[in-house]
């Protein structure tokens, strides 16, 4: 009786998975590969590492999967300006109507369940390290204060391989809590047409929600 319930359980878990590919994939078109390893690391609570040119879908990869499981997604983009504060989030003086001033804290955008990172190695090394604890532990400490994030939390940063002026490559430390670098190649002349006639013809497929 228990293996038939695990077997049963196998099935469904195998269907959800694969109704969450197929509406994934009818928007992101000609990157199976993709899609399904985003789907192994965000089912196994890893995070993505996608090096590719701008351009080629990666914030729509994110949207699409928020979409298709209902989760808040996220994007910050990563500059040689940014600080740790505008991503995990600060502590800002306010005052109440009777004059009392207090700190109170402001969530950064870190507390979202698909976060994209946009760009991740144009930041300092300072402003990266933010992430490392919010990656691994999936919690944030500001001002002494640890606070948990939402659950799931999947890290889909994006980095350009080509330009590489004026950007910071990625420590070890960080590489290690990526579960899978994939590279994101420009899609075949097949592929870019279907692309370019959704892109001309104003359409964008809705990705409905599977899962819940």
């Amino acid at each position: 009786m228990s293996s038939e319930l695990n077997q049963a359980n196998l099935d469904r878990y195998a269907e959800s998975a694969q109704a969450i590919e197929d509406a994934v994939g009818r928007r992101i078109v000609g990157q199976p590969d993709l899609v399904r390893r985003t789907l192994v690391s965000l089912l196994a609570r890893g995070h993505v590492l996608l090096e590719g040119v701008p351009g080629l879908g990666k914030t729509e990869l994110v949207k699409s999967f928020a979409a298709a499981i209902a989760l808040e997604f996220g994007r910050v983009q990563f500059t040689p300006d940014l600080m740790p504060a505008d991503i995990v989030g600060t502590q800002v003086l306010e005052e109440d109507e009777p004059g009392h001033r207090r700190f109170v804290y402001q969530p950064g955008p870190v507390f979202t369940n698909l976060l994209l990172a946009d760009e991740i190695n144009r930041a300092t090394p300072k402003t990266q390290a933010a992430l490392l604890e919010a990656m691994q532990e999936r919690h944030v400490t500001v001002a002494g204060q640890t606070r948990p994030l939402p659950d799931p939390f999947l890290v889909l940063a994006t980095q350009n391989p080509i330009e590489l002026e004026g950007t910071y490559p990625l420590p070890e430390a960080q590489l290690d809590r990526f579960m899978f670098k994939v590279t994101v190649d420009p899609p075949p002349a097949k592929v870019l047409e279907e692309i370019l006639r959704r892109t001309t013809a104003g359409e964008s497929p809705e990705v409905p929600e599977v899962v819940t």
